[in-house]
């Protein structure tokens, strides 16, 4: 096997041959600055890059690593931020034309927490408009590596693409009824919607406060892990962020599945869902069974209406997120974001108090289910990443005829468990496919240790689009 491109190394790679010196932080961090000059005028997927600030922070590791002050594991290590992340200084657009000129004047909780850890930030990342479904003309649509003409998954689509592509080596992104899960499935790659309040969102555009939440996307499930080590934990400036102590997210990686209860209902995982991804899914849980993982038969829940409900609560509360702008510059807003803020507008209180009431039923309901698993497996999308035009993204009704396509995340923004989302497969035409495994409140460890089993189990997250 030939050895792989310094730009498609894991974190975990990467971070021993920095730790050993075997490579520089200057060094790695050049590269990748030249690698987005050259190639992300096709991908897309930054908004912003930052170079000076990026190479100033990789001399400092340098310095810190040669006289034995070493971090840890992303320490020199080049990452990016989706474009919701506040950055002292710096441009913080979240995708929409009011916000071009926003500066922040402080670095949110989860950028400090990167820097504080060492790792180098390349930049900020492209999104859709206020972190919902379509774009803003003003901005760039990041183009999905694995075909030009491919969704590139929702918001957090410069995260998917700039790592799946070699742009970076992990990124961070945010999820509100999918967001982080449909770019890393669409791209191929990890990602990991954590426990809601386990990361801090003080500093972060909101698109719904209920319903976000920030995570890592990388390569494999171990690198998720580190950088979600970095990140997790209460802040005093978020009171919505939780307590709980964050234990080592890599202990007992190595540990295997061994009596692992994973619910399965083929129902729920088969209905209007794409044949060979579920056919891939099902492959993917057959391998952890044969690791010595329990398959625990369950029945999904009916939670009808749960997606009118998000809808509901997501478009009132991107309303409220907005309020300084919005109507007051509603020319600014592309017509994709204009109808969802407009939705929010019509929204009563009592319609978001039912709203609110179906997202209470949902989270009982998927709590019960749990009373005798450790996790569900199942798809994070309902397809492959598919054809779609720059027309349609940037219009005004991308994926509002689709009524199947937060199945398999919705339910887990209102319940606020975590998941793992992994490449599982390639369908007939060689795209990526995904399987989720989703935890318990505050089982972040686990997940990251049937990702890393899977992982050494299979090759699917050694799959690569074919660019150089």
């Amino acid at each position: 096997m030939s050895e792989t491109p310094l730009h498609f190394k894991t974190i975990t790679e990467l971070a021993e041959l920095i730790k050993s010196k075997a490579l520089s932080p200057v060094e790695v961090t050049d590269a990748m600055l030249e690698r987005i000059r050259e190639r992300d005028q096709h991908y897309k997927s930054y908004a912003t890059v930052l170079a000076e600030q990026g190479r100033t922070s990789a001399q400092a590791a340098e310095r810190a690593i040669s006289t034995g002050n070493y971090l840890g594991p992303l320490h020199g290590v080049p990452i990016a931020v989706k474009d919701l992340c506040f950055t002292k200084g710096v441009k913080t657009m979240g995708a929409t034309k009011a916000l071009m000129n926003h500066v922040p004047d402080f670095d949110c909780t989860v950028v400090e927490k990167l820097n504080a850890a060492g790792a180098i930030i390349l930049g900020k990342l492209n999104l859709t408009e206020g972190a919902m479904a379509g774009y803003n003309p003003e901005f760039q649509v990041p183009v999905n590596p694995w075909g030009a003409n491919l969704w590139s998954g929702a918001s957090s689509s410069g995260s998917g693409v700039a790592t799946s592509a070699g742009l970076c080596f992990g990124s961070l992104g945010s999820d509100t009824g999918g967001s982080i899960r449909f770019p890393s499935a669409a791209c191929g790659i990890v990602g990991i919607k954590p426990t809601w309040g386990r990361v801090s969102r003080y500093g972060v555009f909101a698109l719904a406060e209920s319903l976000d939440h920030i995570g890592p996307m990388t390569r494999n499930a171990a690198d998720a892990g580190i950088m979600l080590q970095a990140i997790a934990g209460l802040d005093p400036n978020d009171p919505t962020s939780l307590p709980a102590a964050v234990p080592d997210m890599l202990e007992g990686i190595d540990q295997g599945v061994r009596g692992l209860r994973i619910g399965l209902d083929e129902e729920y995982i088969s209905g209007n869902t794409d044949p060979e991804l579920v056919e891939s899914v099902l492959a993917g849980i057959r391998v952890m069974e044969g690791l010595g993982a329990e398959i625990v038969p369950i029945k999904f829940p009916d939670i009808s209406g749960y997606m009118d409900a998000w809808g509901v609560l997501c478009a009132s509360e991107a309303l409220a997120a907005h309020e300084a702008t919005y109507p007051s510059r509603r020319d600014d807003y592309g017509p994709w974001f204009q109808g969802w803020l407009d939705m929010g507008a019509a929204v009563t209180g009592a319609e978001y108090a039912k709203a609110n009431n179906v997202r209470s039923a949902c989270r009982g309901l998927l709590a019960n289910v749990f009373e005798n698993i450790d996790v569900i497996g199942c798809p994070t999308m309902t397809r492959p990443p598919f054809p779609i035009t720059l027309e349609e993204m940037y219009g005004p009704s991308f994926l509002l005829d689709d009524a199947n396509w937060g199945r398999f995340t919705v339910p887990y923004d209102f319940s606020g468990a975590p998941t793992i989302s992994l490449p599982c497969g390639q369908n007939s035409d060689g795209l990526p496919l995904s399987l989720q495994f989703v935890g318990k409140h505050l089982s972040e460890p686990l997940l990251c240790r049937i990702g890393h089993t899977f992982e050494q189990n299979t090759q699917w997250h050694n799959l690569r689009p074919d660019i150089d």
